[in-house]
């Protein structure tokens, strides 16, 4: 059963930080570029950064280009994101996603197959 399990969520204050996690398991994923969304209330799910298979390309969406940053180690069958200088408006679930196709990368979630149960990132400011 492949499983993606999100960590690292919780409340900060604005300006504050947080790292989250992807534990992927049941299958590996290094030849799959890797994502996170997430969604806020109200809100369609959006993009928010996608990693290549091999880590050598990055894309972010414009709202957290300079303050995120994804990454992957294929050894751990892990992708993280860490998230600085965090603003209320990155309140949502932010969910991890595996793309569906062979080393190549998108930011549409409907390239994306295999996802996360979400974990929940509140900024008070």
């Amino acid at each position: 059963q492949v499983q993606l399990v999100e960590s690292g969520g919780g409340l900060v204050q604005a300006g504050g930080s947080l790292r989250l996690s992807c534990v992927a398991s049941g299958r590996t994923f290094s030849d799959n570029a890797m994502a996170w969304f997430r969604q806020a209330p109200g809100k369609e799910r959006e993009h928010v950064a996608s990693i290549t298979w091999n880590g050598s390309n990055r894309y972010y969406a414009d709202s957290v280009k300079g303050r995120f940053t994804i990454s992957r180690d294929n050894a751990k069958n892990t992708v993280y994101l860490q998230m600085n200088s965090l603003k209320p408006e990155d309140t949502a679930v932010y969910y991890c996603a595996a793309d569906r196709t062979f080393r190549s990368v998108h930011t549409s979630i409907l390239m994306y197959v295999y996802w996360g149960q979400g974990t929940q990132v509140t900024v008070s400011s």
